[in-house]
């Protein structure tokens, strides 16, 4: 800019300044350069928000896999209480079983003796006085008169009872037989 003196002795004003050419290439340079710095800034951006993607995805991933692992150790401790509470009942089952073994082992003198009354009974009723006779020295032998149930059921005679009332019947007719000269 030059500044002119005027001849009225007025106020000195600035010449415009005509548009030099070496200012607009650096304008242009400049501009060039915000837009490449705008640009880098974009892709980086973009590069960044890639990056922050793929980790997100592998992040989720990650997730995923552990609350199925999570599922599967949920699953394995319901499974191992199930474990727990079947292998509980099946040894409450085994000492129920052993208890019903020795109840049923208990009970066999009594079912002989049972089973040795009903034949009796059914040999007496046949008439057959030797058979009777073998049962009931069986029974003696096998001391089932203790194991047989002493209480009535209703209108049953008791076990014990009727032995005793067949026993009384055999001998009665074993005498008989004897007094009549009949070999038994």
């Amino acid at each position: 800019m030059k500044l002119e003196k005027r001849s009225d002795g007025g106020p000195l004003e600035p010449e415009e300044e005509s548009s030099t050419p070496g200012k607009k290439p650096v304008i242009i340079y400049i501009m060039v350069l915000f837009i490449a710095a705008f640009l880098l800034m974009a892709w980086s951006f973009a590069s960044h928000q890639r990056n922050n993607t793929e980790a997100l995805g592998r992040l989720q991933s990650s997730v995923t896999a552990m609350q199925e692992v999570q599922d599967l150790q949920d699953q394995v401790i319901a499974l191992q209480k199930q474990l727990s509470e079947l292998e509980d009942a099946m040894e409450d089952q085994t000492n129920e079983l052993s208890e019903n073994k020795e109840s049923l082992e208990a009970l066999k003198p009594q079912i002989e003796g049972m089973s040795l009354l009903y034949a009796l009974q059914q040999h007496y009723s046949a008439g057959n006085l030797a058979a009777c006779r073998a049962c009931m020295e069986a029974f003696e032998a096998g001391g089932y008169e203790e194991t047989l149930p002493q209480l009535p059921e209703e209108g049953v005679t008791p076990p014990a009872d009727r032995y005793r009332q067949l026993k009384e019947a055999v001998e009665a007719r074993e005498a008989e037989a004897a007094a009549q000269g009949e070999a038994p």
